[in-house]
């Protein structure tokens, strides 16, 4: 990583021109003031077309060893981008058949014309293997952990955040509630790696969201972990995403379907989610497939109000409005022809 792949990766990815309509990126379902999420129940492409899932954050994606819901064979943010660009079920960017057109026009660009070379000495046109090299490194700078619940807990600051917040924490990392069984490691995943860990865990859970007609099933298409591995005990396997920033990431769950934090306690205070009526209706509790650690629990008042408390204190406010995460594409320039901030 260097300072100008990162910038050029920075203009990549507020770049509107990288799709087929000249007016999506991967800002789009990637906003800086929601943790890089887009406040969808499913992502929307560049055509319209909706996506199966949720568009889950990029915070601290460097440390992601599962990049993606359910797809254990993404091991790197270079081979990842290339789903969006040039994936057609649904299609999100739109690129598939369009390459050399957006390369030629990304090359002409003299904005690409003084960083490419900088940022990948000797080249001089815009590729797909420069593109994808300069997102990722962009992305590995998405570091978030300035919350004040890392200045109280890895800090010096004591009173960074309330009581509340500091019971809500016991509570999290107790044995009643669990929730660090999936949630656990700095970047509060399981799905987490660093320099220096001894083996790559890749974590997927069955939350007990779904249980269709009493069979364990998960609405089409969302089946998880099976769609890869073809075993019945996948079925609804997905990965636990950080709860880092958690409180302006809504609507939750793979596939947006809890609107709210509370909604998200009750779910778990249940053991699964029951749905009484409908295409989906089924005691989520009862999922023959559903993780062990999602035994139910009982949240007292207070105990809801703590964990909330808790929960809000993982928003590190300068992740969601450093300038130099942001757009750098002024509105109405040719990277930024519809005016996203």
């Amino acid at each position: 990583m260097t300072l100008p792949k990162i910038e050029l990766g920075r203009r990549l990815f507020y770049d509107q021109r990288l799709s087929v309509t000249g007016g999506f990126s991967c800002a789009s379902c990637h906003e800086q003031a929601r943790a890089f999420t887009d406040g969808r129940a499913v992502g929307i492409g560049a055509t319209g077309e909706a996506h199966p899932r949720n568009s889950m954050s990029l915070a601290n994606v460097a440390y992601g060893s599962v990049l993606t819901w359910a797809n254990p064979n993404e091991l790197t943010l270079e081979h990842q981008a290339l789903t969006p660009m040039f994936g057609e079920t649904p299609v999100e960017l739109g690129l598939a058949g369009k390459e050399a057109q957006v390369f030629a026009t990304l090359s002409a660009d003299t904005t690409y014309a003084r960083l490419l070379p900088a940022a990948f000495p000797g080249e001089s046109t815009v590729t797909l293997a420069t593109i994808t090299r300069a997102l990722a490194a962009f992305q590995r700078t998405l570091i978030s952990g300035r919350s004040p619940y890392d200045r109280y807990r890895y800090g010096d600051a004591p009173n960074a955040i309330s009581a509340s917040a500091k019971r809500g924490e016991a509570l999290f990392f107790s044995e009643a509630q669990e929730c660090f069984h999936c949630h656990g490691t700095f970047n509060l995943t399981g799905a987490t790696t660093w320099v220096g860990k001894q083996f790559v865990e890749q974590e997927f859970h069955n939350t007990g969201l779904y249980n269709l007609g009493g069979t364990g099933d998960y609405p089409s298409p969302n089946f998880g972990l099976k769609i890869f591995t073809g075993l019945a005990a996948d079925m609804g396997r997905f990965k636990a995403p950080t709860l880092r920033n958690i409180a302006v990431t809504a609507p939750y769950m793979h596939d947006g379907s809890i609107a709210t934090l509370d909604e998200v306690l009750d779910h778990y205070a249940a053991g699964g989610r029951t749905i009484a009526s409908g295409p989906n209706a089924g005691v989520g509790s009862a999922n023959p497939f559903k993780s062990d650690f999602l035994q139910g629990f009982v949240l007292t008042t207070q105990d809801r109000a703590d964990l909330l408390a808790f929960l809000q204190s993982l928003t590190d406010s300068t992740f969601l409005t450093d300038t130099a995460l942001a757009n750098p594409w002024p509105p109405g320039s040719p990277g930024n022809p519809g005016g996203t901030p």
